[in-house]
């Protein structure tokens, strides 16, 4: 087989952080004179084609009795689950956690036959998947495949880096034990029941602590080298850091104005499409922002229409991230991994809420290394947002640590090399 014109299947999580990754390597193969697919939810439909991709749909739910409306799943999921991401982290591993995962691991079992549906159609050369649960069709399948693990790396396990989704720091080890005894006992059930249906179904067993294999052909992540984390063994030779992975396909985007003649600092406010969509968070956010101190962009969400912004600040429900990052001097997030690698590959601060998942992770990582400040997402006070936000604007030292680091990240060009290595496993070697 040549290298040109291999078929080249991606099948990323239904959420825009995988997705927004997959498409940045995606349109570097697609570039290379490859056939890209993309297999997405019907959620999705259509939004992969806009940029010039194949589709294959799929459910990950049976599909619903009534007609979906728009947007309704977040305002429902944010209605529900909100007071958990009040709680401690700990309090989250029964109360968000858990779910969260029962509902993967539902979907990766509906799915099953559908996903065996298309892979016999596409015949691909490679699939590269983005998730956090295992899809035993990938096995079944007997193509390789790629996975791509696009959250904080504390999801590949060691027993020297902190407990996934704990946020807790890297030096002191206190609260581990406890920890780790809570996710065991709120996954159990769930891990063993999820393990007997991947045994049954073409792939092998599930590792301790894990709804997910790694791949006997390649694995990558991608977290800037400088804030990842020691570990007591270190990955195999089957593992790659991208250490970013930014897309170059959004869609250019300046500064209305009078907005672009400003001298004020200029912040970005985005915190995801959960996040954004939890209305009172929001009005918080622009109450604590507004005034004469700072020109603010954000990234409004799913219930943009339901809260208004200052008259300092910018904003639609969704904006092209990569286009706008390289313009502001801070960045306000809630530490999903894609923001916070993109974030400092064009070498910006951060202020970080984080909310659930690996956010807690990246805000307590970019706070113990210097490069961001993590505060209480419900319990900070305006005065200790505005405060960090000017510490952060006037460190100059960090300036220049962020600027070098923003050099190598463009220079580790992470798409390229992903490509790169994906091809070689559609090549076979």
């Amino acid at each position: 087989m040549s290298e040109a014109g291999s078929t080249i299947v991606f099948f990323p999580e239904g959420a825009f952080g995988p997705t927004n990754n997959c498409v940045g390597i995606g349109d570097v193969l697609r570039a290379r004179g490859h056939r890209v697919v993309f297999i997405v939810e019907e959620s999705f439909a259509g939004t992969l084609a806009a940029q010039g991709f194949e589709e294959r749909l799929m459910r990950l739910t049976p599909p619903p009795e009534t007609e979906e409306v728009p947007g309704q799943f977040w305002k429902e999921f944010i209605r529900d689950t909100a007071p958990v991401f009040r709680r401690p982290t700990i309090e989250q591993l029964a109360g968000f956690i858990a779910p969260t995962f029962q509902a993967l691991v539902d979907g990766a079992k509906f799915v099953d036959e559908r996903l065996l549906e298309i892979f016999a159609e596409l015949r691909p050369d490679v699939i590269v998947e983005d998730n956090v649960v295992s899809f035993p069709a990938l096995f079944a399948s007997g193509r390789p495949w790629v996975r791509i693990a696009s959250c904080n790396p504390a999801e590949i396990k060691d027993h020297a880096v902190p407990p996934v989704f704990s946020g807790l720091p890297l030096e002191d080890r206190s609260r581990w034990g406890e920890y780790w005894a809570a996710y065991r006992e709120a996954h159990s059930e769930l891990h063993a029941d999820f393990d007997e249906f991947c045994r049954g179904h073409g792939a092998p067993l599930l590792p301790r602590d894990d709804f997910i294999h790694e791949s006997p052909w390649l694995n990558l992540y991608l977290y800037p080298e400088e804030i990842d984390y020691p570990r007591a063994r270190a990955l195999g030779p089957r593992w790659h850091n991208l250490q970013a992975s930014v897309r170059a396909t959004d869609a250019a985007w300046e500064l209305p104005e009078p907005f672009a003649g400003g001298e004020d600092p200029l912040l970005y406010l985005s915190l995801g499409s959960l996040g954004s969509a939890d209305v009172e968070l929001m009005r918080s956010l622009v109450a604590s922002l507004g005034g004469e101190r700072y020109r603010v962009i954000v990234s409004k969400g799913p219930q943009a229409d339901e809260f208004e912004l200052a008259d300092n600040m910018v904003g639609a429900e969704f904006l092209p991230q990569t286009s706008i990052l390289p313009q502001v001097d801070l960045v306000i997030t809630h530490g999903g991994n894609n923001t916070v690698t993109e974030s400092l590959y064009f070498g910006k601060p951060m202020v970080v809420l984080p909310l659930f998942w690996d956010q807690y992770d990246n805000a307590q990582r970019l706070d113990e290394t210097g490069l961001g400040v993590r505060l209480d997402t419900y319990g900070h006070t305006p005065e200790e947002l505005t405060g960090a936000i000017d510490r952060l604007l006037a460190d100059r030292e960090l300036a220049q640590r962020l600027e070098e680091m923003s050099r190598t990240l463009r220079a580790a060009r992470g798409t390229e090399v992903a490509a790169d290595l994906i091809e070689r496993v559609a090549r076979g070697s």
